[in-house]
């Protein structure tokens, strides 16, 4: 009843605000000011009283409980962990009640609202990481940089102290290297490209907790040289294999310009080949096999061939064998014998040649001869003659007055560089009188001077034609050469007749090595390019760094001979680039490489057939002779050496050989005549033109073989040798004619094997046996089935024997075999005959053992001359040891041999019936 006239007049009261502070992972919130709550009804029960603090607000973390009721004081507490990294701070509205008029609670009155205000202090649980897994720079040598990269960590806390990096820090000692607190990196010294060419770094980072990072990061500097303008990423050898087509020769490389602005590139590639054969690689044919691969006209005469038996003016010159070029030293000369070419030439001929000249040694430049026609004796006039003049070429050409009776062009001048540049070069002068015209490299050009002279008058005296100086037959106590020539000469010919087209001078001098380029198409737009005819130059020129670069990828090196000529081309490659605004504004330097061509597998050439036959002299003696290679047969193999790919079988073995066919053309192939040269008179080798006729193949033929030439395949010459034949219509006094058949490629550089032909002509003497001696050797099978030790006739025919031993020995054989069964047939006829006559008392006790026969016969008896006694006596011990080989064998074969043999020989029923017994049975 006393508490029902308490009343409830005051409301409780708290500050406007608080401030508070939690620790993050922890559910303890300090304020400021305290949470305290008073009531000025205080000290009435209930109405004095604070009861409960609410929180007003959105899902927050926190709660405030009473802690006394009596005093109003309060704590703030969160329900759950606080995390800084989520929210760093919060805000919301915080009211007091007190406990009402009573026990109940009724009445209660609420506190004006404050704001409180807490913030989240954060701990320092996370380490720095750094933005980037590894971190690259480049720098150029030879400078100090303020900065040449910079790091960065960043750090996962909330508060400025924790979240923050304070300070970076190179783990790895000793470098040229330093950081700074914002992680800028520096060098501390100059770096040289030469010493090291990259540095690798390890860096940490700390929080301004002193918490270091937990990875450290890698930083990569790499040092290049300093800038310079010029081709980079280019091998200075470029390898090449015969056989590999097109190759590269610089995939990968670039132009390096600074950063120069750029406006346009020229450059210029070239492969450089003068010391290589005659200026570059050629085929290393026959000047005759070249004209004819060319399809140039018939009737060149090689005024400077291979020194032969048939050629030896040229033997006394210096001369380099491997390409047949003449080095003339001022001092020699060649004469050309009488006959070899026409005494006077047409208004049409051709003369070509290659040369290597240089200036003029002396003060006083002479006429340097390459060619001349002159007087052989009394006086000293030239008629026609190619020569070098101060450097300049001049050909001479007089006209006789049956001829020309008038003033006429007779020296033809031309002035070029390159008669005087120590280079090889290709010269044709093609004359179709008044008109003469040179061309140099395939390149025509009309002579700059041309002077007239009066023909020459007529005379008896003999013309003399030289090579490398002039023949000065008058005007002189003795004669001699005059007007040396100095320098090298190779493949001069002179065609009389006709003039050679420009077409056949191009495939002449052609190079079978060059620059190319890859894929035309994909050069792209704003690329010019020009190659010079031997494709041994080539210029580019654009105004795109990057599409220069691609099409300088492009550029191949190409050598389209099988067997190319090994060693090293050099390479040079040239480039001017203009920038914006200036003529020049960077210079490139030049590249300087070279390629290595390989040597090529060396062929082996083999040659084989039928190497001895012999036939009656009647097949010698028909119109059509006999064929002597038949079933020749030309192959080229090539060894190589094999790698195994197991590299346990490569330590055991190391490398295997492999012989491998390869097919390539032949130059020539010479059938020589061993012994005695052929006699005209009664013998000869012919051959049907008709079978060159769609090769590329010529022939010419002497007593002392057959040759047949020009560039084309084994199976060509194969064709053609077959049909090689051999007549002889005085066989009377020839029994046998050996052969010799070599082939080469290349003009000699690889040649085959000397394949060897003995060809025996069967005279009447031997007639009747002809067919079974061919049947003999034609089928050695037949021989082969008929076992025989050592020594036997088989082993005879086999090996190297006068060829009239050879025939004796395989006579022997038949005849051998033919008196065994006869006699064996005789034996049994008598045995049989004694039984049925009654004087067969005595011969009936004979019983003859027909098991191991041995019976000695002299097979030569009938076909041998009296004064060969003592050949018959070594005959018929060799027969005693092909009986005793013969009795052994079993006597099924022994029947089987018989029967064989009967078919073949013919016995003569008079010899039957004129034979007595006794001489039956002549036994040893």
């Amino acid at each position: 009843c006393v508490f029902s006239f308490l009343v409830n007049k005051h409301k409780p009261w708290i500050e406007t605000s608080y401030h508070g502070i939690i620790t993050e992972n922890n559910d303890t919130v300090i304020l400021d000011p305290p949470l305290v709550a008073l009531d000025k009804d205080a000290p009435v029960p209930f109405a004095g009283e604070i009861c409960a603090f609410k929180i007003h607000g959105q899902e927050m973390p926190f709660e405030a409980v009473v802690l006394n009721k009596t005093s109003g004081e309060g704590r703030l507490r969160a329900k759950s962990p606080i995390d800084c990294e989520l929210q760093k701070e919060y805000t919301f509205i915080i009211q007091a009640y007190d406990c009402g008029s009573g026990p109940g609670g009724s009445n209660w009155k609420k506190s004006h609202k404050a704001v409180v205000h807490i913030q989240v202090k954060d701990v320092n649980e996370f380490s720095p990481a750094f933005k980037e897994s590894v971190y690259r720079a480049t720098v150029t040598e030879g400078k100090i940089y303020d900065s040449i990269l910079q790091v960065e960590a960043v750090d996962e806390d909330c508060s400025p102290q924790y979240s923050q990096i304070c300070n970076y820090e190179i783990v790895t000692p000793d470098v040229p290297f330093a950081i700074d607190r914002n992680g800028n990196i520096r060098n501390t010294e100059k770096l040289s490209y030469d010493k090291q060419r990259q540095y690798e770094i390890m860096v940490t980072a700390f929080d301004c907790g002193q918490k270091h990072a937990t990875e450290d990061v890698l930083v990569r500097v790499n040092v290049k040289p300093v800038c310079k303008p010029g081709w980079q990423d280019w091998n200075k050898r470029i390898e090449y294999r015969p056989g590999s087509g097109s190759i590269p020769l610089f995939p990968s490389i670039h132009l390096e310009t600074c950063d120069g602005p750029v406006s346009s590139i020229h450059t210029t590639i070239e492969l450089q080949t003068n010391y290589i054969g005659k200026g570059c690689d050629r085929e290393t044919y026959s000047e005759k096999s070249l004209q004819k691969l060319c399809g140039a006209s018939s009737g060149a005469i090689d005024l400077l061939p291979s020194p032969s038996a048939t050629t030896n003016w040229t033997a006394g010159l210096l001369m380099d064998s491997n390409d047949i070029i003449f080095k003339f030293d001022g001092k020699q000369g060649a004469k050309i014998p009488d006959g070899i070419v026409p005494k006077n030439l047409t208004d049409q001929f051709t003369i070509s040649l290659w040369m290597k000249h240089g200036p003029s040694p002396g003060l006083r430049a002479e006429k340097e001869t390459i060619l001349c026609n002159s007087d052989k004796t009394e006086m000293n006039r030239h008629h026609y003659a190619l020569y070098v003049h101060n450097c300049r070429l001049v050909f001479l050409l007089r006209k006789d007055f049956d001829q020309a009776d008038t003033f006429r062009p007779a020296e033809f001048h031309w002035k070029l560089d390159q008669i005087c540049d120590k280079e090889w070069h290709y010269y044709v002068v093609n004359v179709e009188f008044p008109v003469v015209t040179l061309y140099m490299d395939g390149t025509t050009y009309e002579p700059y001077l041309v002077t007239n002279d009066w023909p020459i008058h007529p005379s008896h005296i003999a013309m003399q034609l030289t090579v490398g100086a002039c023949w000065q037959g008058g005007e002189v106590t003795k004669p001699r050469f005059a007007q040396y020539f100095h320098g090298s000469l190779a493949s001069l010919t002179i065609r009389p007749g006709k003039i050679e087209s420009q077409k056949v001078i191009s495939c002449l001098q052609a190079c079978k090595e060059g620059l190319d380029i890859n894929s035309l198409e994909s050069l792209g737009q704003g690329i010019k390019y020009h190659f010079n005819p031997s494709q041994s130059v080539l210029v580019m020129e654009g105004d795109d760094i990057e599409n220069i670069n691609q099409a300088l990828r492009k550029v191949s090196y190409i050598n389209s001979r099988q067997f190319p000529t090994a060693g090293v081309r050099r390479l040079k490659v040239s480039s001017k680039v203009q920038c914006f605004g200036e003529d020049v504004c960077i210079s490139i330097p030049d590249i300087d490489a070279y390629v290595m061509v390989f040597q090529a597998n060396e062929p082996k050439i083999t040659i084989t057939g039928m190497d001895h036959f012999a036939r009656p002299a009647a097949q010698f003696e028909s119109e059509r002779g006999v064929i002597l290679l038949p079933d020749i047969r030309i192959v080229s193999t090539v060894t190589k050496m094999e790698h195994p790919l197991d590299l346990r079988e490569h330590d055991r073995a190391n490398k295997q050989v492999v012989v491998e066919e390869m097919l390539h053309n032949l130059d020539f192939c010479d059938i020589l005549v061993i012994g005695a040269e052929l006699d005209p008179e009664q013998e000869c080798l012919e051959l049907d033109h008709r079978e060159l006729q769609g090769k590329h193949l010529d022939a010419t033929n002497s007593t002392a073989g057959y040759s047949i030439y020009g560039v084309d395949s084994m199976f060509s010459y194969e064709q053609v040798l077959r049909q090689l034949r051999y007549r002889n219509w005085g066989t009377s006094a020839t029994s046998d004619r050996k052969f010799r058949v070599k082939c080469s490629e290349l003009n000699g550089r690889y040649t085959s094997n000397e394949f060897n032909l003995e060809v025996n002509i069967l005279h009447s003497s031997n007639s009747n046996f002809m067919d079974h001696v061919n049947h003999m050797i034609v089928q050695p099978q037949f021989l082969q089935s008929v076992q025989q030790p050592e020594g036997s006739v088989s082993a005879v025919h086999n090996s190297v024997v006068p060829s009239v031993a050879t025939i004796v020995i395989v006579i022997c054989v038949s005849i051998l075999v033919l008196v065994i069964t006869l006699g064996v047939y005789r034996i049994r006829t008598a045995h049989q005959r004694s039984s049925a006559e009654h004087e067969g008392g005595k011969d009936n006790e004979m019983d003859w053992d027909d098991s191991a026969l041995t019976i000695t016969v002299n097979p030569m008896e009938k076909y041998e001359k009296p004064h060969q006694a003592e050949e018959e006596s070594e005959e018929e011990d060799i027969d005693d040891e092909e009986e005793d080989t013969t009795s052994a064998e079993s006597d099924e074969s022994e029947e089987e041999e018989e029967e064989e043999e009967e078919e073949e020989v013919i016995v003569r029923k008079g010899d039957k019936q004129n034979a007595t017994r006794q001489e039956q049975l002549e036994w040893d």
